[in-house]
């Protein structure tokens, strides 16, 4: 068994070879260019681990590995111009970097060269893992969708926030979870609870996410916190908020998310803890880690082979950045 930092370093290593032919050069080394950047690469890593479960690690699961990673790349490459973001993990965003249009063929030539390392895996399993991965890439364009649109709308309820996060965020760990278990030979039940795990976990990792914007430590968040209030953006805090507070606390609250006073985020956070949103945020981040827990708890396969799994979740949970 391979633990998270040994499959992290196999992982990197293999990925860092270069996913493009030369030409047009500047079609691919924008594409080229943003994989490089970096980033945790959570997904192929917890698709090694899952397939890991079940026996040695197989060819096609490092196959299927670059395939969720470059889609992965694919959707934020494309998020950065929707946003209109000029930084990405500190470097400068491809459409500002090679033009908007270019960075759209370079989004797209990494989705479809994802669908080049699937195609390479073994035919007997080629249906299944297309299925669930299309499936999976139509859920997180919805899930950007509704993101979008929520950047519009006043009021967003609980529900609606949640299938967002699940859509954009979640469904994409839980099917790289399934996938390595799928190669891995796993039944049909061990597969729904790995899913299980990765959806929960994506739920409680956004929430924990959420929280650190307005509560973590600057020195170890990395950033100034409070980003999210200054855009007024829809988070479990403020929905949360938005649903509890009443009379001249709303007015506050609804005061300043109409302007941008310099002291807002500092009143805003002093509304947050009055309502105890700190608490809850946690308590509701420990619910759904504990539904991870208890999928991961249910696959039938020996425990201990489970542990860097457990090590995977706790490492995401307790994140102090």
């Amino acid at each position: 068994m391979h633990s998270f930092q040994e499959l992290s370093k196999q992982f990197s290593d293999k990925f860092k070879l270069d996913h493009f032919p030369s030409q047009p050069q500047g079609l691919y080394e924008p594409a080229q260019y943003f994989l490089g950047i970096g980033g945790k690469r959570i997904r192929p890593i917890a698709c090694l681990m899952s397939n890991e479960l079940f026996g040695d690690i197989e060819n096609d699961t490092w196959q299927i590995a670059n395939a969720l990673e470059l889609f992965h790349n694919f959707t934020l490459l494309h998020d950065d111009i929707m946003d209109e973001a000029s930084l990405r993990r500190g470097k400068q965003t491809v459409h500002l970097r090679n033009g908007q249009n270019t960075a759209i063929l370079s989004g797209d030539v990494m989705l479809i060269r994802a669908y080049e390392y699937l195609n390479d895996i073994n035919f007997e399993i080629l249906p299944v893992i297309f299925k669930l991965f299309n499936k999976t890439a139509k859920e997180v364009c919805e899930g950007q969708q509704y993101d979008m649109e929520f950047e519009k709308r006043e009021n967003v309820a609980m529900d609606d926030y949640l299938r967002m996060i699940k859509l954009k965020t979640s469904v994409l760990l839980a099917a790289s979870l399934e996938m390595g278990a799928i190669v891995g030979g796993a039944t049909r039940n061990n597969c729904d609870r790995l899913y299980g795990f990765g959806k929960n976990l994506g739920i409680a990792f956004q929430i924990q996410d959420d929280y650190l914007d307005c509560f973590g430590d600057p020195a170890k968040f990395g950033k100034e916190v409070g980003g999210d209030i200054r855009r007024n953006k829809k988070t479990f805090l403020l929905i949360k908020a938005k649903e509890m507070v009443t009379g001249r606390q709303k007015e506050e609250l609804d005061g300043l998310l109409a302007g941008d006073d310099e002291d807002k985020v500092e009143r805003v956070l002093t509304i947050f803890r009055d309502c105890g949103i700190d608490m809850w945020a946690k308590e509701l981040q420990k619910q759904y880690a504990d539904k991870a827990f208890q999928n991961l708890e249910d696959v039938v396969v020996v425990k201990a082979r489970k542990k860097p799994l457990y090590d995977l979740a706790e490492y995401l949970l307790n994140r102090e950045y």
